[in-house]
């Protein structure tokens, strides 16, 4: 009986992968999941990421630790200053983890259409993370000039003695395309895929295996309860980031700095260490821990939130 129902899940699976129909559809889900999950990432991490980013890129004494961040941020601002840059990732987010989440799900059909006459219907663990970081390719065409974008308005008001040099998110395309055309604002896109890229397969490999563990015998994984997603999605957040932050911290560093200051990201990474040793590459590795949980379990619940109900709906 047991395997019957495992031949019929196979079945299942390669018929959604076979089936246009059913393939788009499963597509089209990903796509919409995938946004919702990303707007809910934002709304909670933001303040998290900020201080992050002020505490990679700050000249050194400039902050005592993630605590004072946040004392200057509200003192210069009030709450208003958790959440500067939030325009761009929340305006960008909906396509880029759309994307994210649509690219894992063809990264799974690229894996099952390669091995056709499989016996089991779950994924092993490199396949799911060959998937995540398939999932990072298309996603950093969108997710670069947004990150670039974040940075510099997340680092505006860092300096009590400098105005404001942007107006907002279109402000600062327009500048940076004045400054140099499009390869200024896309700059840190191989910067952003060296970040990406094996995070993204940490990520998604992560919340797989997690949530497989979390499931008792002979429940299906879909149908965990909320408390499982939100532990299984705020654990592969955090997988991520552990791997994620000293390509994180050269990214920022080299989105941020004027023109000129780096010919290259791995220049930029040579400098750093030169100047501030292996050490600076883990600067804000408490921030991103730390939002990493609450943030990307709000992700995972968006999705899963999202997807059982046009699955009830569809």
């Amino acid at each position: 009986m047991a395997d019957d129902s495992l031949s019929a899940a196979i079945k299942d699976e390669q018929e959604i992968q076979l089936d246009p129909k059913k393939s788009a559809a499963s597509s089209i889900k990903s796509f919409l999941s995938g946004g919702f999950g990303g707007i809910s990432c934002v709304l909670v991490g933001h303040p998290f990421d900020l201080t992050k980013t002020r505490l990679q890129t700050a000249p050194a004494g400039t902050y005592t630790g993630a605590m004072d961040v946040v004392r200057k941020a509200l003192a210069a601002d009030g709450i208003k200053g958790l959440y500067r840059g939030m325009g761009p990732p929340l305006v960008g987010v909906t396509p880029m983890f759309a994307v994210s989440f649509w690219s894992f799900d063809l990264g799974k059909k690229l894996v099952y259409a390669s091995t056709p006459n499989r016996e089991d219907k779950n994924l092993s663990l490199p396949e799911l993370m060959f998937a995540g970081f398939f999932s990072a390719i298309p996603t950093t065409l969108i997710a670069a000039p947004a990150e670039r974008v974040k940075v510099l308005l997340q680092l505006q008001g860092q300096s009590s003695n400098a105005g404001p040099k942007y107006n907002g998110p279109l402000d600062v395309v327009r500048q940076l395309y004045k400054e140099g055309g499009m390869k200024s604002i896309f700059r840190g896109t191989g910067a952003t895929l060296a970040r990406d890229g094996p995070g993204s397969a940490a990520y998604f490999g992560a919340y797989e295996a997690i949530k497989r563990g979390l499931t008792p015998a002979g429940q299906d994984p879909s149908q965990l309860n909320m408390l499982n997603v939100l532990t299984a999605g705020g654990l592969a957040g955090m997988a991520m980031w552990s791997i994620a932050i000293p390509p994180d911290v050269i990214k920022s560093r080299y989105q941020g700095a004027p023109a000129g200051t780096y010919n290259s990201f791995l220049h930029c990474f040579r400098v750093t260490v030169a100047q501030d040793g292996f050490g600076a590459l883990f600067k804000g590795a408490g921030p991103a821990i730390l939002r990493a949980f609450p943030a990307n379990a709000a992700t995972f619940l968006g999705v899963e939130v999202s997807l059982k109900l046009m699955n009830q709906l569809f």
